[in-house]
């Protein structure tokens, strides 16, 4: 008699907890709340404009570019137990549909791009095809993102299911949980090294999740997308009120505003600068030839201060202009054209 009664509170707990479900869900159990509003990260980007970009902090023009790096193995390998991916990608199409920064490729695109400049300077392009150096855009910030989330079971009726009915009742009833993801973005400056910036996000969510005895094992979780797991969604959802704390931070400090164009020039001048030799300033550099032209300004018609030796040195004195660059020597200075000189 009593293990009748038993099995039968058992089953009232659970069919309570599956009718719960779907009123759960309309009453916004399942509805992310993220900073001061907003929604996931979605959509795209281009050189004109974005789609789907909804509560994103948006800019009238880029304030400098930005190169994002990959977090620490440590976070991979939490991402990894939900079946998550590196953020970058997220973040970095974020930033772009913010249009606040200029997005710089720093991860494996960069060793892509490498093998191309390889290919060129082993004479494997075809003529005309503009591969080499001084076309790339400085990136002027680094950012550092790292995530943290915690996931507790909230008891109620999932714990009341997991108490009496044993595994088989957890499984059901035990995913109501309260789930919470913190992040962080570290900005350092790339030519200081000096951190300028630091934001954290975070989000909270409480999620009724059925397990895999009602979404065939998972659902969405398997598929380890960040816009189709509630993990993901979270996640996603902490990053861009953490953005939108740095874009705030920089907005409101011009001196961390740097000069750039918008995202189509910078994009356009990759193929209309002719590439050559990169330079810095304190470089060692000399003639390939003999008979090269020290000249007084960066122009074709320039008086000419000098003839150089094939065995002269000059230091970089100063940026590159009109496809020249700035010297010193030992008994004079001027301008020179930069693919007629080389490193020493």
């Amino acid at each position: 008699m009593y293990r009748n009664s038993f099995r039968r509170a058992v089953m009232c707990v659970a069919s309570l907890a599956l009718a719960a479900a779907p009123v759960a869900a309309q009453g916004g159990l399942t509805s992310t709340k993220q900073g001061k509003g907003g929604t996931v990260v979605k959509g795209a980007a281009g050189t004109e404009g974005s789609v789907g970009d909804n509560g994103l902090e948006h800019c009238d023009k880029p304030m400098a570019a930005m190169a994002v790096v990959e977090p620490q193995s440590e976070y991979m390998m939490a991402l990894g137990r939900y079946n998550l991916s590196s953020p970058v990608s997220l973040i970095r199409m974020m930033i772009q549909q913010s249009n606040c920064f200029i997005v710089v490729e720093r991860g494996q695109g960069l060793r892509n791009m490498q093998q191309e400049r390889d290919l060129a300077s082993g004479g494997q392009m075809r003529s005309n095809s503009n591969i080499g150096g001084g076309q790339m855009v400085a990136a002027d910030f680094i950012m550092t993102p790292a995530v943290v989330f915690s996931e507790g079971n909230a008891g109620g009726i999932g714990g009341a299911i997991g108490a009496f009915g044993g595994r088989k009742a957890g499984i059901l009833g035990g995913g109501l949980k309260f789930k919470e993801a913190q992040t962080s973005m570290l900005v350092s400056d790339a030519r200081s090294g000096v951190q300028v910036a630091a934001a954290e996000g975070s989000t909270k969510k409480a999620d009724l999740r059925l397990g895999g005895g009602l979404f065939g094992g998972g659902g969405g979780a398997s598929a380890g997308g960040y816009g189709n797991t509630n993990e993901g969604k979270i996640i996603a959802a902490s990053f861009m009120d953490n953005y939108n704390k740095i874009v705030t931070v920089v907005r409101d400090d011009p001196s961390l505003q740097r000069n750039v164009g918008t995202l189509k020039q910078e994009a356009a001048g990759g193929g209309t600068r002719k590439a050559g030799a990169v330079f810095n300033e304190g470089d060692v550099i000399g003639p390939k030839i003999a008979g090269i032209k020290l000249l007084a300004s960066p122009a074709d018609d320039a008086k000419v201060v000098a003839t150089l030796g094939r065995g002269d040195e000059f230091i970089v004195d100063g940026d590159e202009k009109n496809g020249y660059v700035k010297v010193q020597g030992a008994s004079a200075s001027g301008w020179v054209k930069v693919s007629m000189m080389s490193k020493r």
